[in-house]
């Protein structure tokens, strides 16, 4: 666990050229340092060089200016504000369009809005813990669009958060094709938080020329969503026999179940959905943050569980849950535990 329980917090406003450096200014560290190592694991792991990085970098962007100008303002703001190669930003918004293979396990789910409670989407963000020291919570007052704030690593588009429309968002890998030219994810995710309702958030996601596939869970002023989305289209999942939606890394769709056979099982996806249900279905006559701070740090097959521990898996067994959050948009807060939820506090940020 980090020494800090408490993430650094950085706000910026106004246009996207000044909030990218008003970020870049107050993050110059982090976001060099993430640039950095983002290249180096692409060179050590898939044998990625610095040209072939650059390369693909530069043939995103014409597709990600068409579908946001915007975006890709700011992040020439940032570039310019730490100094580095415009290419080397957008390195970081692509780096998951190098290999078919997922980029993260992930546990979420989103439940309505309760007497007792406002609505809540939650996650376990499982991933690479060297990604700690990079993450910040970034609140962003963009002229004439809503505010929001995100849990993010400092340099990327966009990330798990909400924003002051009543829209909140978090985020699982799916296993479904890829293409690696294309709208990055991330733009797309930033698009979904200037949207006010699920219709609107669908669209968003629907008109990008899509690089990759994705799991979006959203609460949304209409109630729980979740958009299973492919580089062709978005399936959007709502409750059926419960008032909840759940999701780690396997399709649920029906349209979509048969890429569950195509690609392979990611850290035991079935049982920690099967495992989320039984936990929530357990309290379902009124589930409290407190009770969902439980079901996050619960430990049935540890290590490889809910609140996911380093083990001995080959390709990911270093991952592990590297932050746990749950978000309430109608409270305009987040609970977030820096490192595992089972070691870590649950500290509140407020927009």
């Amino acid at each position: 666990m980090p020494e800090a329980t408490r993430y650094r917090e950085i706000e910026v406003v106004g246009t996207p050229r000044e909030m990218g450096q008003q970020l870049g200014e107050a993050a110059c560290e982090e976001v060099r340092a993430f640039c950095e190592v983002a290249l180096e694991r692409l060179q050590e792991t898939l044998q990625v060089s610095s040209d072939h990085a650059q390369t693909l970098a530069e043939q995103c962007l014409p597709f990600a200016k068409e579908y946001s100008p915007d975006s890709v303002e700011e992040l020439q703001g940032v570039a310019e504000a730490v100094d580095l190669p415009f290419w080397k930003i957008m390195l970081l918004q692509i780096r998951n369009q190098f290999t078919a293979d997922p980029d993260s396990g992930c546990t979420s789910l989103s439940l309505p809005a309760t007497s007792q409670r406002s609505a809540i989407v939650a996650q376990n963000w499982d991933n690479d813990p060297a990604l700690d020291r990079f993450t910040v919570v970034l609140t962003r007052r963009p002229i004439g669009k809503p505010a929001l704030m995100t849990l993010t690593q400092a340099g990327l588009i966009s990330y798990v958060g909400f924003n002051e429309a009543g829209i909140g968002a978090c985020l699982n890998s799916l296993p479904a094709p890829s293409r690696p030219v294309g709208v990055p994810h991330y733009f797309t995710l930033r698009e979904l938080y200037e949207a006010t309702t699920v219709d609107d958030a669908v669209h968003a996601i629907r008109r990008a020329h899509r690089a990759i596939p994705a799991n979006i869970m959203l609460t949304t002023p209409e109630g729980p969503a979740n958009l299973e989305v492919t580089i062709d289209d978005v399936k959007v999942l709502r409750p059926d026999e419960t008032t909840w939606i759940t999701h780690t890394n396997h399709c649920l769709h029906p349209d979509l179940c048969e890429y569950n056979e195509q690609f392979p099982e990611l850290i035991g996806s079935h049982p920690r959905k099967a495992r989320i249900d039984e936990l929530l279905s357990a309290n379902a006559n009124g589930i409290s943050v407190e009770d969902i701070k439980t079901a996050l740090r619960d430990h049935q097959r540890h290590p490889r569980s809910i609140c996911r521990h380093a083990n001995d898996e080959p390709g990911v067994g270093f991952w592990q849950t590297v932050f746990s959050v749950i978000i309430e948009p109608a409270q305009k807060r987040m609970h977030v535990s820096r490192g595992t939820p089972c070691s870590a506090p649950y500290e509140i940020y407020q927009l």
